[in-house]
């Protein structure tokens, strides 16, 4: 069995960043935790992260990073890069299952346990149980008014992704830079 129900969704507009998560961890079909907050600001507030997968291997991940974005200078596609090879290469981080949003105010990236970096090419990154879900709904919500506010889209994406997956639930946490 396996730990899931986490969704994340980050939206980059104008220099505004919102990245959300819900509450949800299950193990195997039962909820462990309604209220879990995935989204953390780093970097003296000025990044924001958020993870889906194994708990604490994404805690493991989280604090790597955060290492190779004070290496970096807070450049987080430099500390991306850095952290994708060591996660790929090093024998103890090759097994931890998880994946990471990452993001400032002018990038945003989503970062996996294979070693890719992603920048989405519309500036919308989801990952998890239920990220699929929010993704569709922030992109048509964003193709019918992409003057819409982020906060707004991530917490409605949320929400409808919340009613499809099981894995996901209503107990949102939405951060912003």
């Amino acid at each position: 069995m396996k730990f899931r129900g986490t969704t994340v969704i980050g939206i980059l507009r104008n220099y505004k960043l919102v990245i959300g998560g819900d509450g949800q961890v299950t193990f195997g079909d039962t909820v462990l935790k309604s209220n879990s907050r995935k989204i953390r600001k780093i970097y003296d507030d000025k990044v924001l992260v958020g993870f889906a997968g194994a708990t604490a291997d994404a805690f493991a991940l989280l604090e790597k990073f955060e290492e190779h974005l004070k290496d970096n200078n807070g450049n987080i596609l430099k500390a991306s890069v850095s952290l994708a090879k060591e996660w790929r290469t090093d024998k103890l981080l090759r097994r931890l299952e998880a994946l990471m949003i990452v993001g400032n105010k002018e990038k945003i990236l989503i970062l996996s346990g294979t070693g890719d970096v992603i920048e989405p090419e519309d500036n919308i990154a989801a990952i998890g149980s239920g990220g699929p879900y929010a993704l569709a709904a922030a992109r048509a919500f964003m193709r019918i008014d992409p003057n819409l506010d982020p906060k707004f889209v991530v917490e409605e994406s949320l929400k409808i992704a919340g009613e499809i997956c099981i894995y996901t639930n209503k107990n949102i946490i939405l951060e912003e830079l």
